[in-house]
């Protein structure tokens, strides 16, 4: 089974979970992407739901495929946020952030009444920091928050296109991706983080997700908190 099979399967059991007239949080990265195109076609079909998204290229998406989009003001409480995740741990922690969109997606999922994760079982870790934990700072404040975060160990590097140019979020903030190796206390170091002025959000979603849909050999299997 290939990556993307697996995320399919994921995003497809997502669905199952989408009843007809409830307003959705619509994730970003590949995997949310897989479960915009499969929801699109259950509208196509007459399913009535209308969502937020937590990109500009996840609006643009869901707009081609017919998915109505609607804002906070109409809408202040989500139903369900369907998203993915750069890493899955225990208690069903995350680190997200790694297409960029990682202020938008808390925004969005901290919105929403349940909020289910979509993955394939690579995203599973017992500890998590594999995968570099992205903090989205203010553009001015950069100098300041690279030493703070570099103080507290956390290896912070500058987000660059492949091109070499500065990645720039959808807000028009810059992203530090911090390879910072195991992170034994995710609470601890989220405070630590959200405690340093001029970061706007980290990567790190706690007691966020109610519910993870893994995708793998031998279906997609449920993981809870």
């Amino acid at each position: 089974m290939t990556q993307n099979e697996a995320k399919r399967m994921a995003a497809r059991r997502a669905l199952e979970f989408v009843e007809d007239g409830m307003s959705l949080g619509l994730g970003s990265g590949t995997t949310s992407a897989i479960f915009i195109e499969e929801l699109g076609e259950r509208v196509k079909q007459g399913l009535r739901v209308r969502g937020i998204a937590t990109s500009i290229f996840s609006q643009k998406l869901a707009e081609s495929l017919n998915i109505p989009i609607t804002n906070f003001e109409d809408c202040p409480v989500l139903d369900l946020a369907i998203d993915g995740a750069d890493e899955i741990g225990p208690g069903l922690a995350l680190i997200k952030g790694g297409g960029g969109a990682l202020l938008r997606e808390k925004i969005v999922e901290s919105a929403a009444r349940r909020f289910i994760v979509v993955a394939d079982s690579t995203k599973l870790v017992e500890t998590l920091g594999r995968f570099p934990l992205p903090v989205e700072v203010v553009q001015m404040a950069l100098p300041i928050v690279t030493r703070r975060l570099e103080a507290l160990g956390l290896n912070p590097h500058l987000r660059h296109h492949p091109d070499g140019s500065l990645y720039i979020t959808d807000e028009n903030n810059v992203i530090l991706d911090c390879a910072s190796g195991s992170i034994s206390d995710p609470a601890k170091t989220a405070a630590e983080i959200r405690a340093i002025v001029g970061v706007v959000e980290h990567g790190l979603f706690l007691n966020m997700a109610s519910l993870a849909l893994i995708g793998g050999e031998g279906g997609v299997r449920e993981v809870r908190p």
